[in-house]
């Protein structure tokens, strides 16, 4: 996930979570483009600062176009979604993915049809097809 692998989204504000979501949403952005999304008035100079914080905990990256920081994920939301719930299953779990999946079956977080859907793709990923 960048510089603190040990750092996960819940690590982070509700502004930070906020800009980040933007950033993965419509990525590449410009902190303009970020203030404009958001979902209260906030002044540009603050949005460069969330940005700054985020890209120094490596949620987001930037390049410069001219004089414009053009700020993109460092890593898809998935990926650092899935770090996240590794971390809830190494922590709360002992590392049982399955525990985790039967308590979201109980919780009505997830279905038979999304069940299925899962076992699909993981027999497609483990033959090689995407």
């Amino acid at each position: 996930m960048g510089k603190k692998d040990d750092e996960s989204l819940s690590d982070l504000g509700d502004l930070q979570r906020e800009v980040a979501q933007v950033v993965w949403a419509n990525a590449p952005v410009t902190a303009e483009t970020v203030r404009e999304r958001l979902s209260r008035p906030l002044k540009e100079s603050t949005v460069r600062t969330v940005l700054r914080r985020l890209e120094e905990k490596g949620y987001v990256t930037h390049t410069v176009d001219g004089r414009t920081y053009v700020y993109d994920a460092a890593e898809p939301r998935g990926r650092v979604a899935a770090k996240a719930v590794r971390r809830i299953v190494d922590w709360i779990c002992n590392g049982s993915v399955e525990e985790v999946l039967v308590g979201m079956v109980d919780q009505n977080m997830i279905d038979r049809k999304q069940l299925r859907m899962l076992a699909d793709r993981i027999g497609r990923r483990k033959s090689g097809r995407k």
